[in-house]
């Protein structure tokens, strides 16, 4: 039997089995074709996010007939007793923004650091964005963070308050599909809110009824940009376990140190005691920050 004629489109929203398509004639609502829940996937099968081919239906309808490879994919890995289970939080996404506080709250480097390796582990650019810089001051915010950028990292300085950047983070945004994440009280829905109005509050109340796990309902949906582009929240990216990766691999997640690896004397080296350890050396020398060496450390020990 032949496939019925297709159009393409763009998974903007997942809840309970439904899936938002946007097409060029307007916005689909589908589901997944039997065909497709049938094939055997140690993972979900589709994710907000994702390109496909939808037919359409005599009730306005759509039905999901294919889908695209992805670009990228954000994943969370649950164990189970069958073996891992790939759970697709979004795809195809350009860039994940991490939003952190100079003040108010502390900044906790050390999450920023766990972000930063979830995004080289999946190959996703972040962008660092520095909120609150009218409680410090542009200097000293830039001085607290100034690790970031020498990495290349790039890194925004903002002040949702007082306007400052907001112009920049907007730039940032139009024509790309991000995710944002961060600490609560980092100011990431007033900073959308100055980005486009009420975009914050829109965006905060779909991820209070987001479901962490796959047996709940679960509602992810990427809200669009007056202009273009799209952006969705990450609320559960903390949980993002770094449990699947070798702790040898933690290196390697690390600009600073993935280029100092293969000149260590030993190839299994752990940079912590060995002799001739080229990342020990730049340590003593300055050449790596104490605090980023620290949440190495950690995260290959297993800590958060």
């Amino acid at each position: 039997m032949s496939q019925p004629p297709t159009i393409p489109g763009w998974v903007t929203r997942l809840q309970s089995g439904f899936y938002t398509v946007a097409t060029a004639g307007g916005v689909v609502t589908c589901r997944l074709r039997g065909r497709l829940k049938r094939r055997t996937f140690a993972g979900d099968v589709i994710a907000v996010g994702d390109r496909v081919q939808v037919s359409l239906q005599s009730d306005g309808s759509g039905a999901i007939e294919s889908i695209e490879p992805r670009e990228r994919e954000l994943v969370r890995l649950d164990p189970t007793p069958r073996g891992d289970y790939r759970q697709i939080l979004f795809a195809n996404l350009d860039q994940v923004v991490l939003v952190f506080a100079c003040a108010n709250p502390e900044p906790h480097l050390g999450m920023l650091d766990r972000f930063l390796v979830i995004c080289e582990k999946q190959r996703i650019p972040p962008l660092i964005v520095i909120n609150k810089i009218d409680l410090l001051g542009r200097q000293v915010a830039e001085e607290k963070f100034a690790v970031y950028p020498r990495l290349g990292y790039p890194t925004l300085f903002t002040s949702a308050r007082q306007g400052i950047g907001v112009d920049d983070l907007r730039r940032r945004l139009t024509g790309r599909v991000s995710a944002l994440a961060g600490p609560s009280g980092a100011g990431k829905s007033s900073l959308l809110n100055a980005v486009q109005p009420d975009l914050g509050l829109v965006i905060g109340r779909t991820s209070g009824a987001t479901g962490k796990g796959r047996h709940t309902t679960v509602v992810r949906e990427m809200f669009p940009l007056e202009g273009s582009g799209y952006v969705a929240d990450l609320p559960g990216l903390k949980a993002l376990a770094l449990w699947d990766t070798e702790p040898e691999e933690i290196d390697g997640y690390f600009p600073e140190l993935r280029a100092l690896v293969p000149d260590c004397q030993f190839n299994d080296c752990t940079h912590t005691h060995e002799p001739q350890c080229a990342v020990l050396g730049a340590l003593a020398a300055g050449r790596i920050s104490p605090g980023r060496y620290a949440s190495y450390l950690r995260l290959r020990d297993g800590g958060d």
